[in-house]
């Protein structure tokens, strides 16, 4: 039995059991839902956070007796999208569903950005990880970490790479790998992680990170070489490739993004803790666990609480990173 298999059962036993159905009680007796719920995802269709909360909503949908809408507002790096929901009426019914970088990476790029992730948010939790795969072309003839880092440390320049874009995670982790490692990286700087993966089968950069999806196609034809993955355990389509831990690195060196849900601050308690039980409860299902496995993505379920303290660390270690790396949005 596969290891995403073997979960399936405590899984869906341990959460599917705390779902809460009916009146939602605290801070008074709340009904909720009684209409429609909209989610907000600041991102294109497609993608780890498009699939997550569809799957996510399609569950809710069933289990509250309401529908639950998904809704793509993209722009400017998830700020539209994010910042309208920001100014949403804190009732439930707007939901936000958000990565990494538009609550973490974002108040590091944009001074003037029009929502602040550590006062207008309540937080219900992180749904999904998506971690990612750090590739390198098969011409620089390295197959492990440490060849890496001692390649770069002997060319002048060092070794180039390609990143989602300026500010993106893509960037933010090669640039903590090269503080990490004592070595100089170039960045060149694409559209998106499918371009930036291309670049290096094309031979235009050396090395990228990309979620596994972009790169699985790649790695098993043999025109990118995997070196690590950014995760606490190895994945289940990777089970050869180390994590960066084992590889040599820290995980601090190569984050994986996350997917999450978050309110406008002032949303009842009552109704913040109802949502992460639905959230808890349908990622519990088996044909969730296996559409997101099967898409590189890894469920996490988490609270309220443990994802607020991710995003304060967060913004404080982006923050710093762009001011040492001199990161700045164009």
């Amino acid at each position: 039995m596969s290891r995403v298999n073997g979960m399936l059962p405590w899984l869906a036993l341990g959460l599917a059991a705390t779902i809460v159905v009916g009146p939602v009680q605290g801070q008074g007796d709340i009904s909720y839902p009684v209409r429609p719920i909209r989610v907000v995802v600041p991102f294109p269709p497609g993608g780890g956070a498009d699939l997550t909360a569809r799957l996510v909503a399609q569950k809710m949908t069933a289990s509250t007796g309401q529908p639950v809408v998904v809704e793509n507002r993209p722009g400017s790096n998830g700020v539209i999208g994010t910042d309208l929901v920001a100014k949403a009426p804190a009732d439930g019914y707007t939901i936000l569903f958000v990565d990494r970088g538009a609550l973490g990476i974002n108040p590091a790029m944009y001074p003037k950005l029009p929502y602040d992730p550590l006062k207008d948010f309540a937080y219900v939790g992180i749904a999904t990880e998506g971690p990612y795969v750090l590739v390198a072309n098969p011409s620089l003839d390295v197959k492990t970490l440490r060849e890496l880092v001692a390649l770069a440390k002997s060319k002048v320049g060092g070794v180039s790479y390609g990143s989602f874009g300026v500010g993106s995670m893509a960037q933010m982790n090669l640039e903590s790998l090269a503080r990490y490692a004592g070595i100089e990286l170039h960045h060149v700087p694409y559209s998106g992680a499918p371009p930036a993966v291309k670049a290096v089968v094309a031979g235009e950069v050396g090395i990228a990170i990309a979620s596994l999806p972009s790169v699985i196609g790649f790695i098993r034809d043999g025109r990118v070489r995997a070196i690590a993955v950014g995760s606490d355990r190895r994945l289940e389509l990777l089970p050869d490739v180390p994590t960066i831990a084992e590889a040599g690195g820290s995980l601090e060196t190569l984050l994986p993004t996350y997917f999450a849900f978050a309110v406008p601050v002032g949303t009842p308690l009552a109704i913040v803790t109802r949502l992460n039980t639905e959230m808890k409860a349908a990622l519990a299902q088996p044909d969730v666990v296996e559409k997101l496995a099967a898409n590189g993505l890894v469920v996490r379920g988490g609270t309220a609480d443990a994802m607020t303290q991710t995003v304060r660390s967060d913004v404080e270690r982006f923050t710093t990173l762009a001011r040492a790396a001199r990161i700045k949005a164009d």
